[in-house]
């Protein structure tokens, strides 16, 4: 739910921030032995976190600059 109300704009901030979350929780409970780096080969035991701190980034900046242009929360606040 938070990710389809993510996508069409509607309190973008605020599932943002939610999914900032479930990535940092998931670094810091299982992704974080496991290196930096994804598991490309097969080699490692698991998955690194690179792809964690792509979305957390991704995450800060809709939280800073909010949904977009096109978001239903623009059409909301629009005066």
């Amino acid at each position: 739910m938070g990710a389809a109300a993510l996508v069409a704009g509607v309190a973008g901030r605020a599932m943002a921030a939610g999914m900032a979350a479930i990535m940092v929780g998931a670094v810091a409970t299982v992704h974080f032995a496991h290196g930096f780096f994804m598991n490309w080969g097969g080699t490692q035991a698991g998955e690194g976190f690179e792809y964690h701190l792509l979305a957390i980034g991704l995450a800060l900046v809709v939280m800073l600059r909010g949904s977009g242009a096109a978001s239903v929360d623009r059409l909301l606040v629009r005066r």
